[in-house]
């Protein structure tokens, strides 16, 4: 049976113990945070991230991220992207090299510009990165704690540890597929974000289901224009991770980066907005790093252009709308029409 250590105990990292501590598997976590490692051990709950659930008895929770990590198979990494480095690089000693690595957060590293499979590989190497999984789709914590049905995809270089992760986490309410794209996946998962937050702030400018749809649509041709350029296969990306994880972080009260979305479109400041959403908000951070991307590869990405100069350059949002859709002509599809319909 494997012996799972999860290192963050935020809502996502949370959820997930309690998932596999419902499959009868002892589960071990970690925290920076005393407060919640208190709370978790004595109270069995975690108020500040999953409130309302109870954390199974099964789980223990620990200050020293070495016990935590003792005689673990499979570790769960379930901490912000900016921290991912950071914490990778300490847990890398206490090590076997035999482990499982699951990586649930999305984003990219800011100052690099690399995925999070990227940054595991320049720090662990060839042998462990045989050994890394991102797990991504649509799958809220809120909702998996509570055990309805959720399906995700786990993706890999290598698929014997795809279907590993596969294995530990299938149970009759968690769906998971296995995917070899793990460019593709990592993309979609970090780039809905961004999106997400677009539609926020036109639901704080009061705007209605039409300009939703719009933005979902053509942010998601955005990802996917991205992504091909950077290899992925554009089929991933009508999959779960891609327009499966789009829909549920654009349109659920439940996603941060959609509420920090909502603050912003009602006028306050992106650290006012931060303040009032509390939690980690990734798509903040991937939206610069998502325009950088797309400016470094050509590729044309007008919604990202306009959630960076929102929240990092201080645009004005309704004149961010009016940039949008005044856009020059174009074709739906314009690379297909090229291509495909050159006598159209």
């Amino acid at each position: 049976m494997e012996r799972v250590t999860v290192i963050g105990a935020g809502s996502w990292g949370t959820a997930i113990a309690v998932l596999l501590a419902r499959k009868d598997l002892q589960v071990k976590m970690w925290s920076v945070e005393n407060p919640v490692v208190e709370e978790m051990n004595s109270k069995r709950t975690n108020e500040s991230y999953l409130p309302g659930v109870i954390i199974p008895d099964s789980v223990s929770v620990y200050h020293s991220v070495a016990e935590a990590l003792r005689e673990a198979t499979v570790i769960i990494m379930s901490v912000p992207s900016q921290a991912f480095r950071e914490v990778v690089q300490n847990i890398l000693p206490l090590l076997t090299g035999e482990e499982l690595i699951v990586n649930t957060a999305k984003g990219i590293e800011e100052a690099s510009l690399k995925r999070l499979s990227e940054v595991f590989y320049e720090e662990a190497g060839r042998d462990l990165y045989d050994k890394y999984v991102a797990l991504s789709g649509p799958s809220h914590a809120e909702e998996v704690s509570r055990e309805i049905p959720t399906t995700v995809s786990a993706a890999g270089t290598n698929r014997k540890s795809c279907e590993r992760a596969q294995e530990l986490f299938m149970s009759p309410r968690f769906r998971v597929y296995t995917n070899p794209d793990l460019v593709g996946i990592e993309i979609g998962g970090a780039l809905k974000n961004v999106i997400a937050i677009c539609t926020g702030i036109s639901d704080g400018l009061g705007f209605g289901d039409n300009t939703k749809a719009a933005l979902m649509t053509r942010g998601l041709a955005e990802i996917s224009r991205l992504g091909v350029a950077m290899g992925a296969n554009p089929l991933t990306f009508a999959g779960l991770a891609g327009v499966g994880d789009l829909i549920v972080t654009c349109t659920s009260m439940h996603s941060r980066n959609r509420r920090f979305g909502i603050e912003v479109g009602k006028g306050q400041t992106v650290a006012e907005a931060l303040k009032t959403v509390r939690m980690v908000v990734e798509g903040y951070r991937t939206t610069g790093a998502a325009y950088r991307l797309g400016k470094n590869a050509g590729v044309s990405m007008p919604i990202t252009e306009q959630a960076y100069n929102i929240l990092y350059e201080g645009g004005n949002t309704a004149e961010s709308v009016s940039k949008l859709m005044m856009r020059g002509k174009k074709h739906e599809m314009e690379e297909v029409v090229e291509t495909a319909y050159p006598e159209w």
